[in-house]
């Protein structure tokens, strides 16, 4: 998924998010050495190549020459005077060797959207360790009508959709009619549940509706509808609902191979299984898987690698590449039989969603107005001191002295007054 850059600095021309990323890994640079060079941090780096911002003034020239340094078309650092060019991009960067050749992957069309891919786009190194088989491409899709192609071609070109003779309603109809059904299979195969597929290319494309300018400049604004598709789908969140806890078992006209390959591909965990089928499936080559999942090249290798593994071990025909890919592009191929809400009525509720929030949002900001308000109005204008609570005091000593006499006692005490003592008489010692 990218994000077009033609809002700032049009005499400086960036590449696309997924070429800055590939092209940063042809010159075997990884983020941190970019991000030092260009005097910003890892994230802004990552956030570039994943399309989510874009370099601005001096450093969106010195990340042009830095990506174009060595290229075949791209400008050299020392065409620059020395001094602005230090200034522009910070310390020289030299790119370390690579430690094996780097190879490309024979051209392969994209499955579902009949975009092919160049055949000198180079796949960066992957660790020894991580030594990916590439797979035989895949059979190229039938091709797209006539308004979808031409929606795909609007919505690549520079300019606007309107520039095809095509609405944005219009260009947004023909890619929902020539992507949605085969999206909705893709996501069934990668959650195992047909309702939740279909609500999830529902919101990829609501989403897609929503944010339409961007969209439509959009590479590949297929890919932009999967990638919204895949992580709704994907989301952990949906294990909370009854209706999405369990897979729905498989279509009765299936073959044992197929589900035995639908369960295998379940019991992956869900970065895994989206790799495999985006590399083996779809035919996306592995830079492009990488950027799609938000992952490096090495770690999306590593992930291919132990998908592979696993199902191999499920099923040992699985184990040779080919035969995986072959199986799960035949897969992804089939014919779709989910029935879809029309066109008109995905943009419909996109609206009405957008609509609904706006309110949502108006009335939460009025409640709290008005409680500000009334809170405001009701408050004292001065400070009333609160009388504190009588507390006990500790450390005083108990009340002392006789204890009060109980009527036995007040009359013994009477009858001793009263009465003489009638003991012996006491000596008294008279003075000499």
């Amino acid at each position: 998924m990218s994000r077009s850059t033609a809002d700032s600095t049009p005499s400086v021309t960036l590449p696309g998010p997924k070429e800055r990323r590939r092209l940063r890994e042809a010159l075997a640079l990884s983020e941190e050495q970019v991000a030092e060079a260009m005097g910003v941090t890892k994230a802004t780096v990552k956030a570039w190549e994943t399309g989510r911002s874009a370099p601005r003034g001096r450093k969106r020239e010195a990340y042009a020459r830095l990506l174009g340094a060595g290229g075949p078309s791209g400008p050299s650092p020392s065409a620059a005077p020395t001094g602005q060019a230090e200034a522009a991009s910070g310390p020289a960067l030299t790119p370390s060797a690579p430690s094996s050749p780097v190879s490309s992957r024979p051209p392969a069309d994209r499955a579902g959207d009949g975009v092919s891919l160049p055949a000198e786009r180079l796949k960066p190194e992957t660790p020894e360790k991580a030594e990916v088989v590439e797979p035989a491409a895949s059979t190229a899709p039938t091709a797209p009508t006539a308004p979808a192609a031409s929606a795909s071609a609007s919505a690549s070109g520079e300019g606007p959709v309107e520039s095809g003779g095509l609405t944005p309603e219009e260009a947004f109809d023909a890619l929902y009619a020539h992507a949605a059904p085969g999206l909705v299979h893709q996501t069934y195969l990668l959650t195992g549940r047909r309702a939740l597929s279909r609500e999830a290319v529902e919101r990829a494309f609501q989403q897609a509706w929503q944010r339409w300018p961007e969209v439509a400049v959009d590479a590949d604004p297929v890919g932009w509808v999967r990638a919204a598709a895949y992580e709704y789908a994907l989301s952990p969140w949906h294990r909370l609902r009854r209706a999405h806890k369990h897979p729905d078992a498989p279509p009765a006209g299936a073959g044992r191979g197929e589900r035995e390959l639908l369960s295998a591909l379940l019991e992956l965990p869900p970065a895994y299984r989206r790799t495999v089928l985006l590399y083996d499936g779809l035919g996306l080559d592995l830079p492009d898987t990488a950027a799609e999942t938000e992952a490096s090249t090495p770690a999306a290798a590593n992930r291919l690698l132990h998908a592979r593994t696993v199902l191999g071990k499920r099923d040992p025909d699985l184990a040779e590449p080919e035969e995986l890919h072959r199986r799960l592009n035949a897969l992804v191929t089939e014919a779709p039989t989910a029935a879809l809400p029309a066109a008109r009525a995905v943009r419909t509720g996109s609206d009405h969603r957008i609509r609904a929030w706006t309110r949502a949002v108006v009335g939460v900001t009025a409640v709290l107005v008005v409680m500000t308000g009334v809170t405001a109005v009701t408050a004292p204008t001065r400070y009333i001191p609160v009388n504190a609570p009588g507390e006990t005091v500790n450390g005083v000593p108990v009340r002392g002295g006789p204890e009060k006499l109980r009527p036995e006692d007040v009359k013994l005490r009477d009858r001793l007054r009263s009465e003489p003592n009638p003991g012996p008489e006491r000596l008294v010692p008279l003075a000499g």
